[in-house]
């Protein structure tokens, strides 16, 4: 289905913007964009620091533990996303992505103030209502700013920015526990000051995004739709074989999203333990690999976005989960986790990451209905939301109770099932098109 020309705007960075849509807005979304991930990145791949220094969680139920995490804040995603895309529609955007920053700040100040697992797994539910809020407007605004034309170019920067996210991430925030350290502090200290530091930037973004954001929401002419018949149009259009798609690359695209940032560092902190690192330098080490896997989605949102622009978005859609599938699967043969090999599933980790989040996104922004985009979108994200469901439940069981590549593996069978579903309503759309 093509999408329908709508009017055209002013040309920004090479994107062909949407009527009334500004720069300065691209700008303020992709800020939004590098401290989401950030942020997504920062919270699980910290996670084992903060549970071995402040809770003292013995590292053989840290799996389980960090599962239930990524379960819980899914829930809470699962169950707001559509909420916070009808809400969007009806009242506009710029009060979605200023609280979704908002409430990253509240939850990530609880973070090490918590004195137990219980009330961690309450910040973290929190922190989920946010990232519910990021999500939907995340994807919502690629559709409302750009033109149909170049939308796989706003993704591409949309993906850029996630990778300069996830680098500051990696190479400042998880490096700032070891650094403070090295200055004389205790491992609570460093994390306390730490988490302070992120809890500030996310302030500082709620009030940028606010003031950059264009407030899209309906027109007082029109005619108000209710909360529920927004959602309801979300619902609906799940019966739109490409929307259908869209969302179980979507669960793919987050469990994958989820695999990385919270058994990735888990698993190589692990080991960093086992070999006789501190959980400090361990974790350093393992952001580090990490570091690589996100440095190489920089190149990679760039090639998907033009790939998506010029190529069928189902087949560029199937080569990022042919690309994830080898990623996560080839972890199952990896014995020496901080070795060459390691490098080597990095590069394809990354590359599948950011192709599946690119693509679905794509696919789902120039196939949703304009009048309930956010509550379609919404819906996209409560797939993705149980990708990570599945993605924090069944892998923290399979990370403790099988192997530290259970979570991958799974996601690569995952990634192969969504493939041939791809290929399968290709070659029904092309028996259609015979037919005709």
């Amino acid at each position: 289905m093509q999408s329908k020309p709508e009017l055209a705007g002013t040309r920004f960075l090479r994107i062909n913007l949407q009527l009334d849509v500004k720069g300065s807005n691209v700008l303020g979304y992709l800020l939004a964009c590098w401290a989401g991930i950030m942020v997504a990145s920062f919270v699980p791949t910290l996670q084992p620091y903060l549970l071995t220094e402040f809770l003292h969680v013995p590292e053989a139920k840290q799996g389980v533990v960090s599962g239930k995490l990524a379960f819980l804040g899914e829930v809470v995603f699962i169950l707001t996303a559509g909420f916070w895309g009808a809400i969007s529609d009806k009242f506009g955007r710029r009060i979605v992505i200023a609280s979704a920053f908002l409430i990253f700040s509240v939850g990530i100040w609880c973070y090490p103030r918590v004195d137990s697992l219980m009330q961690l797994y309450m910040a973290r539910s929190l922190i989920g209502f946010g990232f519910a809020a990021y999500s939907c407007m995340a994807i919502t605004l690629i559709a409302d700013y750009a033109q149909p034309d170049s939308r796989g170019k706003l993704t591409g920067y949309h993906g850029i920015a996630n990778g300069f996210g996830a680098l500051t991430a990696v190479f400042f925030l998880l490096r700032l526990p070891a650094m403070l350290q090295a200055r004389g502090m205790s491992p609570v200290e460093a994390g306390y000051i730490t988490y302070n530091i992120v809890a500030v930037m996310m302030l500082v973004i709620a009030l940028l995004t606010w003031l950059g954001t264009k407030d899209n929401k309906q027109d007082s002419s029109e005619e108000k739709a209710s909360l529920v018949s927004i959602f309801r149009g979300g619902l609906l259009a799940a019966k739109h074989p490409v929307i259908r798609l869209s969302y179980a690359a979507a669960f793919v695209a987050r469990g994958n999203l989820t695999i990385v940032g919270t058994f990735f560092t888990l698993w190589l902190a692990n080991y960093g333990t086992d070999i006789g690192l501190d959980r400090a330098e361990g974790i350093k080490r393992a952001g580090m690999v990490v570091g690589i896997a996100q440095m190489v989605t920089l190149f990679g949102a760039v090639a998907f976005g033009i790939m998506a622009d010029k190529f069928d978005h189902i087949k560029v859609l199937m080569l990022t989960l042919f690309i994830a599938a080898i990623g996560y699967g080839s972890t199952y043969f990896i014995v020496n986790p901080f070795g060459g090999w390691m490098i080597v599933c990095a590069v394809f980790i990354g590359l599948g990451e950011v192709g599946c989040i690119i693509t679905s996104a794509v696919l789902i922004a120039d196939h949703s209905p304009v009048k309930v985009r956010g509550a379609v979108i919404g819906f996209f994200n409560i797939c993705g939301g149980l990708g990570i469901l599945v993605a924090s439940a069944v892998g923290g069981y399979l990370f403790d109770y099988w192997d530290p590549t259970g979570p991958f593996v799974l996601f690569a069978l995952a990634a192969i099932v969504v493939f041939f579903w791809g290929g399968i309503l290709l070659r029904r759309q092309k028996n259609s098109s015979l037919a005709v």
